[in-house]
Formats: C-alpha cells, structure tokens, sequence
C-alpha cells in the first residue's frame, strides 16, 4: 500500500490531540506565496494563524522581511525572530497606545505601525507617543467592504488622511499608507471574487489618486488576506498580506480552488470510546478544535470514510460510522481543521514533521496576549 503524505513514523508515541505541522509543507506555501506576489517585497503575511517565530525565521530566509500582526504580542514576536517591520492590524484603543510606545522603545531597530480610523484615537495615539519623545507610522483604516472596521469610503475620508500627513497636527505620527481588508469575498468561482473585490478597491484607487494629487506622498496600500490575495497580487502598486495560507486549511481549500497552498498542519486524535453500537468517541472537543462553525464544519478526516458528526463538548466529539466493529479503542485519526486560526491558538506546542518524522516541537509563544511588553 502506498504510503499516504500524512502518515508519521511511530505515530503511536504522539500524545492526542495534538496539532502536527508539516515543514515541507510550509515551505511550499511561503514559495507559492512568493511566486503569486511575484517577489517578496511585495508581501506583507499575517502571523496571526500561526503565532511561532520559526515560521517567521522561514519567511525571511524566503526574503520577506515585512509582516503583519493582531496583537501587540504578535509583533513583539515578530521583532524576536528578526523582522525589521510589523503592522498591526489593529486601531490601539485604552492602554495598548501605552504599549506600542514601550515596544518601540525596546526594539528601536523595528518599525512598527498601527492603524487609525478617527481623529480622536489618532490624537491618543500621538499623545502616548509624545509621552516618549517617540514617533510612530499610522496607516488608515479603510472600510471598502467588510463593515467590521475602518473609516467608511466617503468624502471625510481623505480629508481625515491629509489631516494625518499635517506633521504640526500630529507630530508624532508619520501615515504611511492605507490598510484594506476585504475578507468577505470568499466566492469559491475566482472571477467572480476578483470581479467584486475589484468594484470595491475602485473607490481605493481613486482616494489614492486623489492623496498623489494633492502632492502628498505616494501611500503604501496593504490589502485583502488570503480569500483576495490572488486578486489583489495581480494589482500594481499594492502590498498584500494573506497570513492562513501558510499553514493552509479545509474551509479555505474548499472554497478557494484556484490557490496552489497545501495544509501544513493537522489534527491527530484518538478513539476513546465506543459508547454504543455506530458510535466513537474521540479526545477532539471544542478545547482542540476551533468550534465557530457548524458541528459539520470543524475537522475533515482524512483517514476515516463514511463518518457523520453527531455532537461535540469540551473533550469529545461523537461520530456515527459504519463498520463500526473495525475500529478499535485507541485508533489514530489525522485531520484537517476546517479553520486553522482559532485552531492553533488552542495549543501551547505543536509537533514539527519532516520526511514524515516528528523532529521537535514549535512553542506557540505569540499564543499569549503579552510576551514582555
């Protein structure tokens, strides 16, 4: 019997659940990254799925040397692993302001940035920074689509960037650019994603050349996340930050065909029951699988055939199954999670797999709200 790409030598040794990632496999979804940008000073990746800065060190051996990050953590592990520059995707209300200002105090030779949607948190922001004699880049947050962030497309929205550009309003922020997320287009046709993620950047480009006419400089544009990275790396001008593709999963594989990425990372749990005829029982519960999505909609086996999901709670997850005799207590399973994000910030580890071996062990160290700062 040929042996499946999964599969992993003394697989019996590996404690369950656990969440295996396949470094091969990463590899290859950070050179198809790459080649889809067609450079990579182009990328911007989000490390928010993955939260290990050994994924980070891949990326810039693969020369990406700028990232983006959720958490003030995430950025912090980003300057720990050597990036040079980390946006965080995030408007820094309360005392997270407080915190971009230490974190730029304690790794000078990184450029962080933040987003800004109004002009009472962009004043915070330079408040906190003046505190420090520090100064920071902002991008503005541009609402195009999504309606969950962002200063909306409207005619105070480039008067609130010229605002920002005034150096003697706020002498403490450089803006750099503007930030674009448009993750609600998930059409799994790609012309038809491409074709309504293009009609919402149109007002984008006509606000960038409104800035560019006005003699302000050229804004550096991120934009979209994996759903419209293949839109958007075949725009001009643009950076773009896809971030799950690195490690890749079911729900994005089913719905985004045209991309080349592989999973780079699964689950591997066991049988503990076999509570009545028909029915397993495995240690994969809502604590080791992300558990937002339908009961249908969180794990794909892919060792298993012919199995129905019938409930699921803190530790275990109830199958239906045919042939229910053929299965044993204590029998492996390995799957894909459906949506690997909230997936690996449920572990503290993960297993690192190569030529099909386990080969040690990547802390999710940005798994914590806070490393030092």
């Amino acid at each position: 019997m040929e042996k499946v790409w999964f599969a992993i030598k003394d697989d019996q040794l590996i404690d369950t659940p656990a969440l295996v990632v396949y470094h091969e496999r990463v590899q290859h979804n950070i050179a198809a990254m790459v080649r889809l940008a067609g450079a990579p000073d182009r990328l911007i990746p989000h490390v928010k799925t993955y939260k290990m800065a050994e994924i980070v060190q891949l990326q810039l051996a693969a020369g990406i040397r700028k990232f983006k990050a959720a958490t003030i953590a995430e950025a912090e592990m980003v300057a720990l692993a050597g990036g040079t520059f980390v946006l965080i995707a995030h408007q820094l209300v309360g005392p997270k302001a407080e915190r971009l200002a230490q974190l730029q105090a304690k790794y000078p030779q990184v450029q962080f940035a933040s987003l800004v949607d109004c002009p009472e948190m962009a004043a915070h922001l330079d408040q906190t920074l003046a505190q420090h004699q520090l100064t920071a880049q902002v991008f503005v947050d541009v609402n195009n689509a999504m309606d969950r962030s962002g200063h909306p497309v409207d005619p105070a929205l480039f008067a609130f960037y010229q605002s920002l550009a005034d150096r003697a309003a706020y002498p403490h922020l450089h803006c750099a650019g503007l930030h674009v997320y448009d993750g609600n287009f998930r059409q799994s046709d790609f012309t038809e994603r491409k074709r309504a993620i293009d009609a919402a950047f149109d007002p984008v480009e006509t606000l960038v050349d409104q800035i560019v006419a006005a003699g302000l400089p050229q804004p550096m544009v991120v934009c979209g996340g994996t759903p419209a990275f293949t839109a958007h790396a075949q725009r001009k001008g643009v950076h773009c930050s896809p971030g799950t593709c690195l490690l890749s999963d079911w729900g994005y594989g089913e719905s985004l065909p045209e991309q080349p990425f592989e999973w780079a990372a699964l689950l591997l749990t066991r049988i503990i029951s076999k509570p009545k005829p028909g029915y397993l029982t495995l240690d994969l519960g809502h604590k080791a699988v992300a558990a937002e999505n339908p009961l249908d909609k969180r794990v794909k086996f892919l060792n298993l055939d012919d199995y129905q999901v019938i409930s699921q709670s803190e530790e275990h997850l109830v199958l239906a199954v045919d042939d229910w005799d053929r299965y044993q207590v204590g029998q492996l399973f390995y799957g894909v999670p459906y949506h690997i994000c909230p997936t690996v910030n449920l572990y503290n580890e993960v297993s690192v797999v190569e030529n099909g071996a386990i080969v040690g062990q990547w802390p999710v160290v940005a798994r914590n709200r806070k490393l030092t700062v």
